[in-house]
Formats: C-alpha cells, sequence, structure tokens
C-alpha cells in the first residue's frame, strides 16, 4: 500500500480510507474482520462521522466491536468528522467541543487523530471555529484538522482565523462524477463541461498542498447507484474497465480506485464498503499506476470530452 504525507504533514497516511459509514447493522465480528482485512491490506486509516448511524451510532459500534488496547490505538488513524445537524450546519464552537466528547466517549479513544469538519456552516465564525481547534488540540483530544466538500474561499477564509494547518478536503470523485477534474480540460469551450463548477478546487488544493478525500469513488454521477455494473447507463464504461481489469489481473475496483490515484493530485481513497472482498479487491488497485492513454480513455467512456 502506497503512502502520502497527510496535507505535507509528518502524517504518513494510506493512500486507501476504510470508510465506516454504514457499519451500524454489523456484528462486533463483522466489524473486527472488516477493519482486520483493511490492516493487512496496509490500509490503517478509518473515516468515521458523528451523524454516520445517527447521533454517533456507528462511531459506537467501532468502539466497542474493536475495544481497542494502547498499542492497537496507536496503530489506527481515527478521523472522524462534525458539524451536520439533520436540516442545519453547526460550527459553533460550542457544537464542535460538545461533538468531539461525544466522539472520544463512542469510539473509546483519548484522542482523534484527524477531525473534519463536515458540510459548510453559512454561519460560521472562523474565529470561533479557531478557538474550538485551538483548545482541543491543548487538550490533546485531536492532533490534526481539515475539512469535507469545502470551496477555496471557505478554506481561505477559515485560514485567515485557524492556526493549524488544514490537512485534507473530502470531496467527492469518481470517473462519473468527476467536474473538478472536467472543467479545466474544456475552459473557455461552448459546452456544459467547461462550466465551473467547483471554483478551481482541485488546483487550489495541490497549490496548498491540501489533501483530496475521494468520497463516493464508485458511485454515479447521477446519484443511480454504482456505475461498476451498471452497463445500461455506463456500457462503454463498463467495458473499458473490465478490460483493463482482465489485463492487470484485478477487479474492477481496482481499476476505479487506480483511476483516483493516478491523479497527481496525490489523492486518498474513501472506500465505503461492509465487505472485506471488497477492501481487498480495491486494495489490489492501489498499485497500479494507469498509462496516461488508459487513465484518459476511461475519462471518455465516462462521458467527458477530450478537446
Amino acid at each position: 500500500m502506497r503512502s502520502i504525507a497527510l496535507g505535507g504533514s509528518d502524517l504518513s497516511v494510506p493512500s486507501l480510507i476504510l470508510g465506516l459509514m454504514r457499519i451500524q447493522d454489523l456484528s462486533d465480528a463483522e466489524i473486527r474482520a472488516l477493519v482486520s482485512a483493511a490492516q493487512e491490506e496496509g490500509i490503517t486509516m478509518v473515516d468515521h462521522a458523528d451523524i454516520y448511524g445517527v447521533d454517533h451510532a456507528c462511531e459506537e459500534r467501532f468502539g466497542s466491536a474493536m475495544g481497542l488496547s494502547a498499542s492497537q490505538r496507536e496503530e489506527l488513524i481515527i478521523q472522524t468528522k462534525c458539524g451536520i445537524r439533520f436540516g442545519w450546519f453547526d460550527f459553533s464552537a460550542e457544537h464542535i467541543m460538545r461533538t468531539v466528547e461525544a466522539s472520544l466517549r463512542a469510539l473509546r479513544t483519548e484522542y482523534i487523530d484527524v477531525l473534519l469538519l463536515h458540510r459548510p456552516d453559512a454561519l460560521m465564525e472562523p474565529e470561533e471555529v479557531a478557538g474550538a481547534f485551538d483548545r482541543l488540540e491543548a487538550q490533546g483530544k485531536v492532533r490534526r484538522f481539515g475539512v469535507s466538500n469545502h470551496t477555496r474561499g471557505q478554506l481561505e477564509l477559515l485560514r485567515s482565523a485557524v492556526r493549524q494547518p488544514l490537512l485534507a478536503n473530502q470531496l467527492q470523485l469518481s470517473p462519473t462524477h468527476a467536474p473538478m477534474i472536467a472543467e479545466g480540460l474544456a475552459l473557455n469551450m461552448a459546452h456544459d463541461q467547461s462550466i465551473m463548477r467547483t471554483d478551481g478546487i482541485l488546483d487550489y488544493c495541490r497549490l496548498t498542498h491540501t489533501t483530496i478525500q475521494a468520497w463516493s469513488p464508485f458511485q454515479s454521477g447521477d446519484g443511480s447507484g454504482p456505475y461498476l455494473g451498471n452497463r445500461e447507463a455506463y456500457g462503454e464504461l463498463n467495458d473499458v474497465v473490465d478490460r483493463l481489469a482482465a489485463e492487470h489481473g484485478v477487479a474492477p475496483e481496482g481499476i476505479a480506485t487506480a483511476w483516483i490515484l493516478r491523479h497527481p493530485a496525490r489523492m486518498q481513497v474513501v472506500l465505503g464498503t461492509r465487505r472485506p472482498e471488497r477492501v481487498r479487491a480495491c486494495a489490489a488497485g492501489a498499485d497500479i499506476e494507469l498509462s496516461r492513454e488508459h487513465w484518459y480513455e476511461i475519462f471518455r467512456a465516462a462521458g467527458y470530452i477530450v478537446p
């Protein structure tokens, strides 16, 4: 498993992250098997959020099932998120502090390795966020910080007040949902692809050494479900992916993973699966470096133009 320095920091992280959004209904044994399969593949980073499973439920299931010893805890990089409150968002210092305390209890750990602010809060006061981050860091409860689904302007606003580096920005990305890549290839053309929807967030993250964590890497851009195996909507794309999978001796998930990791931004891929075998299938693609020709072939087959 290749690794990168998260946001240019001294924290070395794997290129794949095990997302634990859907583990609420898994048994203890199933959760341990899932995490163990990931660790065996070198995936030592897990991703949570306070709202996953509602009210820290998935964090609680993880903490209860794993029962991590001190040494086992040191082997994992635990990331969680806060700020979504079902119909509204809350980056108040009070909510951030209260949520982190609840996450620590649920996860049964004394510290969180990485805390991300989830969906942006339109009522955010950056100085208030900065105060919460300072307290959490001083108390040893959070070691590093980042965001999720934030624009470059929102990141710059936070950075005007927050003292800690914002190391990561978790953003949706897959071959069928890649406006952050596609819009730059159609600049100044009379084509829908040229419409700037992301305000250059990809290049901004590269310039500021902010690691992009790609979520929903196998989901269709139209929200209809996975694109892998969906030949009715993505027949050409599946043909290309299946052919390359056969050539490299991996499952289609491996090629989809390799497509994201081939980008020079040095991203991470967040895996949302509950199945150990799918974790292994994705991990098999982490060390594949697609050629430029094959990367662009997938890009075109997904419906984007290469002028």
